[in-house]
């Protein structure tokens, strides 16, 4: 009786959003729109049990918006969220591809991720997202330092540890993934300051394993903790340990994949000079993992930033920059999970940081995170045929990104 109480409390919750959005409002509740728009519904219908999918517009003095939403059921036991990537986390993908790949009746595009290496001649990018990435329970990556991050500035008190996941518990929260691990040698451990991660912190070693790709690994060395356009580290090492044994040591981060039983250490400053004092053969354990500050194990998370908290915005959003964008919210407890997209076909503007944390919360969502936009706003449903997408990409096709967060439906 409880757990039925809790999916039609859910779906209620769904029903609210979309009156909202219809402009009806709740009574006693908030208005449904902010001064000076016009939020209405243009239609909604049922994806899967659990999911359903519908569009809005929202006319703005300075032009109309084009929104997309599924809104996912999470108490319903039919419905599960997992992260979806390429196989590689040094790795790009359409996400209707990725979606398809899976079957997921629905996706969005994830993370803010390593683009362009303009700054470094000659340095390839990864195509690495930004903050951590667990998927399916496997915990795939660790942040890079707040200041090699790419996307729009975060709100005062954000890091690239923060995350927007789904737990074990089926329940959806915002938390915060730090990277706890170390290298045991036989002279003493070294901290672990990176797991599969375009960027080291300054003087820092990192780990690569066999979940990272063919990408390159000499960006992990390139720019600094506060400027990511700093030239790349002269000083680095790179440490190969197969099956527990150093079997080789480089001075040069290199490329290709990493074996399995195989885990690739890269230093850069006083992490290189650390690694260069191993020696070929000498037995060196590598652990980490990533530790949230939440209750309970997440299944699955990806990296953005948040911008609602307890159903406000957060102070210090950009209330600047107009651009399409993507965001992930939850509302009824973490029982309810809003992905939302807005198009980006021409004629119709997008939003600021500050605007899309007002329609987030609009939309029922007491927590909020800003996921990747622009060019990779994406937003697709599936079924027995492949995914198809539905808003309109900015850069007139869908931008291959390095993951996405899916959503199943058993029935």
């Amino acid at each position: 009786m409880k757990q039925r109480f809790g999916r039609v409390r859910a779906m209620l919750t769904v029903l609210v959003a979309w009156g909202v959005l219809a402009g009806g409002g709740v009574a006693g509740g908030a208005p449904a729109a902010a001064a000076g728009t016009d939020l209405r519904r243009s239609g909604a219908a049922p994806l899967a049990p659990g999911v359903a999918y519908g569009e809005f517009r929202m006319t703005l003095p300075r032009g109309t918006v084009h929104g997309h939403l599924l809104t996912v059921d999470l108490a319903d036991p039919r419905v599960t969220v997992d992260l979806l990537y390429p196989g590689a986390v040094g790795a790009r993908s359409p996400v209707s591809q990725l979606a398809a790949d899976r079957r997921a009746v629905g996706a969005v595009n994830g993370d803010f991720f390593n683009i362009t290496e303009t700054q470094h001649p000659g340095v390839q990018p990864t195509g690495a997202s930004v903050g951590p990435a667990v998927a399916s329970g496997r915990q795939l990556k660790g942040a890079v330092p707040d200041g090699q991050r790419f996307g729009p500035a975060m709100p005062p008190g954000a890091t690239t540890e923060d995350v927007i996941g789904v737990g074990y518990d089926r329940r959806a929260r915002l938390d915060r993934l730090a990277l706890r691990g170390a290298v045991l040698t036989g002279q003493g451990a070294l901290p672990l300051r990176g797991l599969n991660q375009y960027a080291l912190p300054v003087g820092g070693v990192g780990a690569y394993t066999p979940q990272w790709g063919p990408a390159s690994r000499v960006r992990a060395t390139c720019g600094t903790d506060t400027d990511r356009a700093a030239p790349c580290s002269t000083e680095t090492a790179e440490v190969t340990v197969r099956h527990g044994r150093v079997t080789a040591i480089g001075e040069v981060p290199g490329a290709g994949g990493v074996a399995e039983g195989t885990v690739v250490l890269v230093g850069r400053e006083d992490g290189a000079r650390q690694l260069r004092g191993l020696r070929l053969g000498e037995p060196v354990h590598v652990s980490s993992y990533l530790a949230g500050q939440g209750h309970g194990r997440l299944r699955c998370a990806v990296g953005g930033f948040p911008i609602v908290r307890d159903g406000a915005p957060l102070a210090g959003l950009d209330t600047a920059a107009v651009a399409v964008r993507t965001s992930a919210g939850i509302g009824a407890g973490g029982r309810v999970l809003y992905l939302m997209a807005l198009d980006g076909a021409p004629g119709q503007t997008g939003l600021t940081v500050r605007e899309l944390a007002e329609l987030m919360a609009q939309l029922g969502a007491r927590d909020a995170m800003d996921l990747d936009g622009g060019g990779s706003s994406t937003l697709v449903t599936g079924d027995a045929y492949g995914a198809t997408v539905r808003n309109h990409p900015s850069g007139g096709a869908e931008r291959p990104v390095p993951n996405a967060l899916g959503v199943f439906s058993a029935g």
